[in-house]
Parts: structure tokens; C-alpha cells; sequence
């Protein structure tokens, strides 16, 4: 019994002590891992300040003297300023790389809404240079090219127009009013003046890039209202066509999708759905078909910022006085003054319908397109000086140019 007890004892004292070693030694790793765990936590919290301090000194003090954070906050700079020039320029132009071919009813369907009639009403005149009170009505077209209402359409179509209304493809007519032009490359903006939404804006192709043969749809408003939105199509016949056009040499586009009166200033599209071109003329001739003209719609694009900001008015309806002309009436070779319009810089300066302008900033003029070039080196409030001759003696005027 003893032998028994002392060896259940020793067996049970054995059990105790081993049981109360390994209690002691879990304590201890526990407390050696509480403190290697809080001491990685510290030495992690240590290491992110420390990065944190090492990249803000990186970030202030020496990234900016490197080089390639130089240039890379120049092109940001030059990015905004661009952005800043153009006035949200991606939403004036509209631009596209897709590559999709689409067939000639998709892109009646995609371009069609951005085509519109131009309908304008001027003043008929003839070598007698009297001004009929009867308004000559004539319609053109135009391509939508902003979600602001800008329009570009060729010159011919809006020179000299008192009046000016846009025809949307779904008939609807709304107010307008010339922006800017240039009549060298017979290009002009207009903008809708009232309030409505745009049915579709145009994207603008790459000219450049258009090979003879490919396809060309031609969208616009041939003999006027009543074929609004008509749509022909045929290929690229030839590229950089030199035309004189009112004694100028223009490069256009030929094409054989059928051109007509009132196609003037619509849009010649590629089989993506882009406008290439700007149909402006076409050979009208006994046994001639097919034979249309567009103007690059990179050379449109070229111009299309300037040409959307206001265009510096004086306000006069006028026309050349050639030397033919000059000789057949006993006038001077000059700029003659046929209408001056209310409340206009012209008006204010005292110019009068039959003035002839014959010098305009000091500068002697022979025709309207020489003030227009000298005008456009001035900006809206400048004053310039204006020599005139009315009832054969010679007057100056200061004009205060306006864009209204």
C-alpha cells in the first residue's frame, strides 16, 4: 500500500509538476509575443512617418529641381492654356479616329441632323448703285459643328446677308447671325441665336488622310427648301484640285456625288460618318456631269477657332467702285457705301449711305476685303480714322470699332 501510494503519488506529483511547468512557459511566450508584436506595430507606425517625412521632402523639395517633373508640369500647363485658347474646344469640334465603315444609310442617319438650310435676305444692287427696298431671299447650307450652335458654311452663302435663319433637318427655323469669315478662303461661321438645342453636331474627319476612289456622301439643301437634307453619294474622283474661284487659286476636293445650288456650304462625308469637306462649287456646263468641288475640311479646321470669335463690325452695306466703274461715273476708285445699319460704329461715326471710303487706319483702300484685312489687326473699343469723299470733298471720321 505505501509502495502503491508512494508511487501514485510520485505519478501524481510528477503529473503536477509537469503540468505547472508548461503553465509558466505559455505565460512567458505570451508576454515574449505581446512584446514582439507591439514592437513590430511601433516599428511599422515609425517606418510609415519616416516614409511619409521622406516622400513630402521628396515631393517638396526635390522632385520639383528634376527634370522630368519639369516637363511633365509644362505639358499640364500647356495642356490647360490649350484647353484655355480653344474655350472647351472638344465640345466646338468635334473630332473621331473610328475606324468603322458605316453604310450609306447609317450615315445619312449620323451626319444628317447636323446638316441644316441657311436662308439669308440682302439687299439687290446694280451699277447704278441704288438700293432696292426688294430683299433678295437665297438659301444655302451649313454643318453644325459645336453643341453651342456654331455653323461653318462658306462665305458665298452669307456675304453681304441683312438677315440670317437656320433650317433644322425637321424643318424647324431659328434666328442667326454671322460670327466671322474669310472670304479668301471662302469659309464663315454663324451661330444660332436662340435658345434651342442643337438636333446633332458633326465630327470633323482628317482630309489628309482620304485616298482617290474611296466613297463620299454629299448632304445638303440642292434648289432650296424643299429638298432640304438631300443626300447623293460617289467616290473621291481626285485630291488637291487648284480652282480659281473669283480670281483666287483654292485646292479642293473633287468629287462625282451630285453637287447643286443651295449644296453650298454642306458637308462632303467619308464612309465613317466624318465630314471631309465643305461643298462649295461644281462645273455647270453643256456635257459636263459630275464634276463637284469641296474644301478640305483640314483647312476648315485650320481656321475654325479665329473664325469663331466675333468678327469686328463697322456696319455698312457696300460694294467696290472699280476703275471701270470709277470712269463710267466720275468717281473715285474706292469702297461705296450703300446702306449704313442703325445704331452701328458707321452710324455713330456719321458715315452716310454714298460716302466713299477711300482710306481706312491711314491706309489707302481700293476694296472691301483690304478693310477687312486692315481691320482684323484691331480689337473691339479701337479707334481708327476713315477718310471718306461725299459730294466730291473729302471728310475723316474716327470709328470706334465694335463686335456688335
Amino acid at each position: 500500500m505505501d509502495e502503491l501510494y508512494e508511487s501514485k503519488k510520485e505519478t501524481g506529483l510528477c503529473v503536477i509538476d509537469n503540468n505547472t511547468s508548461n503553465n509558466v512557459s505559455s505565460k512567458k511566450e505570451k508576454r515574449f509575443k505581446n512584446k514582439l508584436f507591439i514592437s513590430f506595430i511601433a516599428t511599422a507606425v515609425a517606418g510609415s512617418i519616416i516614409g511619409g517625412l521622406i516622400v513630402g521632402a521628396l515631393g517638396f523639395f526635390i522632385l520639383p529641381k528634376t527634370d522630368m517633373f519639369n516637363k511633365y508640369i509644362q505639358s499640364k500647363a500647356e495642356s490647360s492654356k490649350e484647353n484655355q485658347i480653344y474655350n472647351g474646344f472638344s465640345k466646338l469640334m468635334l473630332t473621331s479616329t473610328s475606324s468603322q465603315q458605316l453604310t450609306i444609310p447609317e450615315i445619312a442617319k449620323k451626319v444628317g441632323p447636323a446638316v441644316v438650310g441657311i436662308t439669308t435676305k440682302s439687299f439687290q444692287y446694280f451699277d447704278n448703285f441704288d438700293v432696292y427696298d426688294q430683299e433678295v431671299d437665297s438659301v444655302g447650307s451649313g454643318i453644325i459643328f459645336s453643341t453651342d450652335g456654331y455653323i461653318v458654311t462658306n462665305y458665298h452663302v452669307v456675304k453681304g446677308a441683312q438677315q440670317v435663319k437656320v433650317i433644322f433637318n425637321n424643318g424647324k427655323e431659328v434666328n442667326a447671325k454671322v460670327v466671322n469669315y474669310d472670304s479668301d478662303f471662302d469659309i464663315a461661321v454663324v451661330k444660332i441665336t436662340d435658345d434651342v438645342k442643337v438636333p446633332g453636331v458633326a465630327e470633323f474627319g482628317d482630309s489628309d488622310s482620304i485616298e482617290v476612289g474611296e466613297t463620299a456622301v454629299a448632304i445638303g439643301n440642292p434648289l432650296g427648301k424643299d429638298l432640304l437634307g438631300s443626300v447623293t453619294a460617289g467616290v473621291i474622283s481626285a485630291l488637291n484640285r487648284q480652282i480659281d474661284v473669283n480670281n483666287k487659286k483654292l485646292t479642293f476636293i473633287q468629287t462625282d456625288a451630285a453637287i447643286n445650288p443651295g449644296n453650298s456650304g454642306g458637308a462632303l462625308v467619308n464612309s465613317r460618318g466624318q465630314v471631309i469637306g465643305i461643298n462649295t462649287a461644281k462645273i455647270s456646263a453643256n456635257n459636263v456631269e459630275g464634276i463637284g468641288f469641296a474644301i478640305p475640311i483640314n483647312i476648315v479646321k485650320s481656321k475654325i477657332d479665329v473664325l469663331s470669335r466675333p468678327l469686328i463690325k463697322i456696319g455698312i452695306v457696300c460694294r467696290d467702285i472699280t476703275n471701270d466703274l470709277a470712269k463710267r461715273y466720275n468717281l473715285p476708285v474706292g469702297v461705296y457705301v450703300m446702306q449704313v445699319e442703325e445704331f452701328s460704329p458707321a452710324e455713330k461715326a456719321g458715315i452716310q449711305s454714298g460716302d466713299i471710303i477711300i482710306e481706312f487706319a491711314g491706309k489707302t483702300v481700293k476694296t472691301t476685303s483690304e478693310i477687312n484685312k486692315i481691320k482684323s489687326n484691331y480689337k473691339v473699343n479701337d479707334i481708327v480714322k476713315v477718310k471718306i469723299i461725299r459730294d466730291g470733298k473729302s471728310l475723316t471720321v474716327n470709328l470706334k470699332l465694335s463686335d456688335r
